[in-house]
């Protein structure tokens, strides 16, 4: 599969989540087979006045996967110019693609017409052309990443739109009304696919490689792209490579591999961002780590308490003697 001068490998790419696609994250699930990695979502308007925030969110990098930068925004010439000055800081700071977000449902990113808003009406009215030229206008240096429309039949025209200029496309299989429930429409997504000639990642509700090669069935895509499902299990991506290219599918790791990889996890957290921001942060992915373990509710309420790397020591120590109960 091509994603412009790249060639990916067979396997799942980690999609974009806000606030949890951090360079730490990134390593970690490209150290485990995703195919590529995105940043945390930089501003097009924020980066083109010069924002000493825009260009952290940008660093770091995606470890041995392709890296791309996300990129939103509600006006094309001004995504047009972010994007060129994105590639002019490729020396400082390395990077294989863009990553136009059209997928974002969140209303201070919808809100003022980036992300999801970006596919609202795309057959009536200038609003939604500008998803079209924004793509047309970028994506010579990338990807696009949508969800279906604002209705369900809208996802082939946006798609279209796009993929007059983006070298590859991911679709979320809801609406922006749908937010991140119910359940993904992987028929809508496959209308999507045949309705283009370039590569096509397909998005939501994989959580395993069985459900990863089902929607890859039911939609006829080229890959799939991982989320929440990759949140505390990062060997997701390896389980989901070894069955798209027919080999035995990893076991799920032992109790002791899951925590070793959890206390490195946090540990370059801390590394990289210090240890009162990371611990913040830490919180939410620590408590992923603890789905299904006996005990796991209480396990996830001191996660949510904890303030210091020392406080990971306690809550997997806990972690340890509540499973030890069960034998």
């Amino acid at each position: 599969m091509q994603l412009g001068r790249f060639t990916l490998a067979k396997g799942a790419s980690l999609a974009p989540m806000a606030g949890a696609t951090d360079t730490t994250m990134r390593r970690l699930c490209a150290a485990h087979g995703a195919v590529c990695t995105v940043s945390e979502m930089v501003s097009a308007k924020a980066l083109t006045m010069g924002d000493k925030k825009s260009p952290r969110l940008m660093a770091g990098g995606g470890g041995d996967a392709p890296f791309g930068v996300q990129l939103f925004g509600a006006q094309p010439d001004v995504m047009a110019e972010a994007a060129r000055l994105i590639c002019d800081m490729r020396g400082k700071m390395p990077f294989d693609f863009i990553d136009i977000n059209m997928g974002c449902p969140a209303p201070k990113i919808a809100g003022p017409g980036a992300g999801s808003a970006l596919l609202k009406d795309p057959l009536a009215g200038p609003l939604p052309d500008r998803a079209g030229r924004g793509a047309g206008r970028c994506a010579r240096y990338g990807e696009a990443a949508h969800r279906l429309g604002r209705r369900h039949d809208d996802g082939p025209e946006v798609a279209r739109r796009c993929a007059a200029g983006a070298a590859l496309l991911t679709v979320h299989g809801r609406t922006r009304a749908e937010m991140y429930n119910p359940g993904i429409h992987p028929e809508e997504i496959a209308k999507i696919k045949a309705a283009v000639d370039i590569p096509v990642l397909a998005n939501g509700d994989v959580t395993d490689a069985e459900s990863a090669l089902a929607l890859l069935a039911a939609t006829g895509c080229d890959g799939v792209a991982v989320g929440r499902g990759a949140m505390g299990n990062p060997w997701l991506f390896g389980q989901i490579a070894a069955a798209m290219e027919c080999r035995e599918v990893p076991p799920p790791p032992s109790l002791h591999e899951r925590f070793r990889v959890l206390r490195r996890h946090i540990y370059d957290m801390c590394e990289d961002k210090g240890e009162y921001i990371a611990m913040q942060q830490a919180r939410t992915h620590a408590a992923w780590y603890m789905h299904g373990l006996r005990g796991a509710a209480t396990l996830r309420r001191e996660c949510c308490g904890m303030l210091h790397f020392t406080d990971l020591d306690r809550v997997i120590e806990h972690a340890w003697e509540l499973q030890r109960e069960t034998r």
